[in-house]
């Protein structure tokens, strides 16, 4: 990669042991890539478009298939690009990932942007609190849906693929919580992971689609995720 740079052979060997340090490399710096874990080969290929050490920078969902640790520390080497002054565009398909590292968020459905702003604003669309559970018997949901739309401030939210159930109740919390829980056991309706928390970007998404991210990845354009710079780098984002 650095001779396709035309770098000089003493810049190349200087980039090269200065990446595959920063990357945790060196131990496997002459053992053949194919053998390389799947979150090695990511790191590598990140260490590879730094060789030239540009500014602008297009990473097309770097983190998928990798373990939870592995993710954690691509954050921290994306984290640690854009504090060096790299500016960064990110494409994801995991709505925590966008809300960890982006200053500017734009949502893609279906090939059409639905969304832009920071994470906050996203969320600010939303509002308040969300009781959130999952109908264990599928043909019930309709059912659900009824016994406790009246709970919520906006029509609920309702992903058929996965059972999910999101209502938007306001300050109203732990009230509503404890009304959804006792209509639903009056009908004999089982739950599975109910509770309630402030919104999320999944939220966001599913509130603007009726589907949560995940639902349709195979063949739906995944959330955009623009990196800024950080603080006065100029970058357009924010």
């Amino acid at each position: 990669m650095g001779r396709l740079y035309h770098l000089d052979a003493a810049t190349r060997a200087r980039r090269s042991a200065e990446l595959l340090e920063r990357f945790d490399l060196l131990d496997a710096a002459d053992r053949p890539t194919k053998g390389y874990s799947g979150g090695m080969q990511r790191r590598l290929d990140l260490a590879l478009s730094l060789v030239s050490r540009p500014s602008v920078l297009f990473l097309d969902e770097p983190t998928t298939g990798l373990d939870p640790r592995s993710r954690i520390g691509m954050w921290e080497v994306i984290r640690d690009l854009v504090r060096s002054g790299s500016t960064l565009l990110l494409t994801t398909q995991y709505l925590e990932e966008a809300d960890e590292l982006a200053d500017e968020i734009v949502v893609i459905d279906h090939g059409k942007v639905i969304a832009a702003g920071t994470a906050q604003e996203l969320k600010n669309r939303v509002g308040g609190e969300v009781v959130q559970f999952v109908v264990v018997e599928g043909p019930r949901l309709g059912e659900a849906v009824d016994a406790v739309s009246s709970l919520s401030e906006a029509e609920p939210g309702v992903d058929t693929e996965s059972g999910r159930i999101s209502l938007r109740v306001g300050d109203r919390g732990s009230r509503s919580l404890v009304e959804t829980i006792r209509r639903l056991d009056a009908l004999g309706i089982h739950t599975d992971d109910l509770g309630v928390r402030r919104p999320s970007l999944d939220d966001v998404f599913l509130s603007l689609t009726g589907h949560e991210a995940e639902a349709e990845q195979a063949d739906t354009a995944p959330p955009r995720v623009r990196r800024g710079a950080g603080r006065g780098q100029g970058s357009e984002t924010a």
